[in-house]
């Protein structure tokens, strides 16, 4: 039935062919349709789901559509599939909702599980103790194997992961780590500390989110212990966790590389009102810096006179500037991300895209003088030969420094990107243009 549309099932009425549908298909696939269907239809397509299925296409949902799914559920629904969710899934939805419905659901829990709800919602947003689980299984060092997987069958059903197992002194500090496998294969009377790595990756509390699932995927961990100010261990971040902050901040630094605000939703769910208002303010920004390159022509106004052929080239140059400085800062702002440069790194960076931009300068110049030369004269070639090599040494230059100097006094490096590198370098480009025109032409 991977052809039948939910949509016209919901519409039709008929319920048989639609629980066929439900019971066939990936509790993904069925998220995924979800999100397509208005605040009925998806009402009532999802209180056909059986509660195990239910809690599946449920986690599998953004928290902007899991909002939609609750408004169309009775409230003792709403109070089990809360319920059933870990308690850093169920953190992160109530986070997004309005402070007043969630109080009211946050209240309606058992006392076991607000409990573990209001200590993760004690955390700062985008921090690690927000995101991590409180769910876990931790061992002693003394334990035998046969003790260990003793408490991991008694405790590891709640847990959201037993595959990492961290391993603790008598005051609840982490003092190593050790995994599901280890304890499989070895003998029933081996230690745990015997088996356990004290070279354990951790993180504290308070630290950002993004830090912390950048080190899962550095690292390759499939849990990150967290620990708060004293070193005991209050939690863990699991791996889907880390990917889905390294998702979402992926796509921020991708909105504002583009000139724009992140939706914080997703794409569907934005009204056409809401995405001219994140991309508006933006390019009014860009719209007066862009006042630079109209102050610069004004400037070198008698130049264009007595030259009016140089005017053909300005496209050329500029969209040249524009492209090799964006190339650049795209590239340093990736690297900054995944950490593998920082700021402290500046001089060396730019030096090697200075270094880039000439030898990509030389290449660009040469191309574009020969035709010239042709066409027109030597002289003006030799101008476009000298401002295409200066160009994009500079430009790529640019892009390299600021994103660096934006890490360095506190600001999203995406916010330096490519549309405002392009704006700087644009007046700039022509600033350069004009100096060599007016030397080599004697103008």
């Amino acid at each position: 039935m991977s052809d039948v549309r939910i949509d016209a099932l919901v519409r039709d009425g008929d319920t048989a062919p639609l629980l066929a549908w439900l019971d066939d298909t990936h509790p993904l696939e069925i998220a995924d349709e979800l999100t397509r269907l208005d605040l009925t239809e998806t009402a009532v397509a999802f209180r056909l789901l059986d509660r195990e299925r239910a809690l599946e296409v449920f986690e599998a949902l953004d928290p902007f559509y899991q909002q939609r799914v609750l408004d169309g559920l009775r409230d003792d629904r709403v109070i089990t599939i809360l319920e059933d969710l870990d308690p850093d899934d169920r953190a992160r939805l109530m986070g997004e909702m309005p402070a007043m419905v969630a109080k009211r659901l946050l209240g309606a829990l058992s006392a076991d599980e607000r409990a573990l709800t209001t200590l993760l919602l004690g955390y700062p947003e985008e921090s690690a103790g927000r995101l991590m689980t409180p769910e876990f299984v931790s061992l002693r060092e003394s334990m035998t194997v046969t003790e260990a997987m003793e408490k991991i069958r008694r405790e590891g059903l709640d847990a959201e992961t037993v595959y990492a197992l961290p391993v603790l002194d008598d005051h609840r500090r982490l003092i190593g780590i050790t995994g599901l496998k280890s304890l499989v294969l070895a003998s029933p009377d081996t230690l745990v500390g015997d088996l356990m790595t004290t070279e354990v990756h951790h993180i504290s509390t308070d630290s950002d989110q993004e830090q912390a699932a950048r080190l899962v995927s550095e690292a390759g961990l499939i849990a990150l212990p967290v620990v708060d100010s004293e070193d005991r261990l209050v939690g863990v971040i699991t791996v889907d966790d880390a990917l889905r902050v390294l998702e979402q901040e992926e796509t921020e630094d991708f909105a504002l590389s583009g000139g724009s605000s992140p939706l914080g939703s997703p794409y569907l769910s934005v009204s056409a009102y809401r995405l001219a208002r994140s991309r508006a303010g933006w390019l009014l920004v860009l719209i007066a810096t862009a006042v630079l390159t109209v102050n610069v022509l004004q400037a070198f106004e008698d130049t264009l006179a007595k030259a009016a052929s140089l005017v053909l080239f300005i496209p050329l140059l500029t969209d040249t500037g524009g492209n090799s400085g964006a190339q650049s800062s795209t590239a340093v702002i990736r690297a900054m991300a995944v950490g593998e440069v920082r700021p402290g790194d500046l001089p060396r960076i730019v030096w090697r895209e200075a270094a880039a931009g000439v030898m990509t300068g030389l290449v660009l110049a040469t191309a574009a003088a020969i035709p010239v030369s042709l066409i027109y004269d030597a002289k003006l070639a030799l101008v476009i030969w000298s401002t295409l090599l200066v160009i994009c040494t500079w430009a790529t230059s640019v892009g390299a420094m600021l994103p660096l100097i934006a890490r360095r006094v506190g600001v999203d490096p995406a916010v330096i990107s490519a549309p405002f590198i392009t704006t700087l370098v644009d007046a700039t480009a022509l600033i350069i243009y004009f100096m060599i025109a007016k030397l080599v032409l004697g103008i």
